[in-house]
């Protein structure tokens, strides 16, 4: 029974580890997809006294990604109801040119604030609408969940490695004397704690299981009857088969690092 919970006394605070390294990945790849959605959905009009191609927006400000003109006949079918032709054609020759802006990628708000002062200090710009209230407000909010999340997931891991190396203190202790007969003999300090190193990498790998089912069964499973929008149209985001490796290296390296750590502290208070 000791040894059973000797174990778990382990794993516990591995999974946390994992459990936040994994959140971390879903997290960043789910921020990644929002991003990209504020990132289309956002556009820019630009009122510039002569025709502009791509070249020359991206030439005054390269996060720029793709612009739409807005054809002249368009905006005149609005503007000239009940005028007789020859008003209708000075009134064509008198409209600016139009173009819709998409971005090159996500911005922050002062990169945009940058992207709209360096198109209004060309010359051929007339005007620039940003309709930015939204998207700072919803960036404010983004990045301050964001802030959040990584706080939390960086204290929890932290706790979390110290359980990890108490508990690692705990098998040293019991297997102490086994290492100090193999040190009186030579054996190299990998010789002497393989029996830490074996007990923590096949914990590591039931730690890392653990995560990879849960995931699966939150991405395959709970995501389409929970009803939550966020979970339901990310459902291929809550876990992809590179977070397995991920997770599995990570908990290798954290019980090598444990490992180290105690063996070393433990020569330094027998010195």
């Amino acid at each position: 029974m000791k040894f059973i919970k000797d174990h778990i006394m382990f794993i516990l605070p591995l999974v946390a580890i994992l459990l936040g390294i994994e959140f971390f990945l879903v997290f960043d790849r789910m921020t990644a997809s929002y991003e990209q959605r504020l990132r289309d959905g956002y556009s820019m009009l630009v009122v510039s006294k002569e025709p502009m191609t791509l070249q020359e927006l991206q030439s005054i400000n390269s996060n720029i990604g793709k612009s739409t003109k807005i054809e002249k006949n368009e905006i005149l079918k609005e503007v000239s109801l009940g005028q007789n032709p020859q008003d209708t054609q000075e009134i064509l020759n008198a409209l600016p040119n139009f173009y819709i802006i998409k971005l090159a990628k996500y911005l922050d708000t002062s990169a945009l604030d940058n992207l709209e002062k360096d198109l209004m200090a060309s010359k051929k710009i007339k005007r620039v609408e940003t309709f930015g209230n939204s998207y700072s407000s919803n960036y404010k909010l983004f990045s301050f969940i964001k802030f959040i999340l990584k706080v939390f997931i960086i204290f929890m891991s932290v706790v979390s490695l110290f359980l990890v190396i108490k508990q690692m203190e705990v098998w040293g202790y019991v297997h102490r004397e086994r290492m100090q007969v193999m040190e009186i003999f030579g054996a190299p300090i990998m010789l002497r704690s393989g029996i830490l190193f074996k007990v923590a990498i096949v914990d590591a790998l039931i730690s890392t299981s653990i995560i990879v089912l849960f995931f699966l069964y939150l991405k395959y499973q709970l995501a389409g009857i929970s009803e939550v929008d966020a979970l339901m149209n990310n459902s291929e985001l809550l876990f992809q088969p590179s977070d397995a490796f991920i997770l599995l290296a990570c908990a290798i390296v954290i019980v090598i690092i444990s490992v180290y750590i105690v063996v070393f502290s433990s020569r330094e208070k027998e010195a």
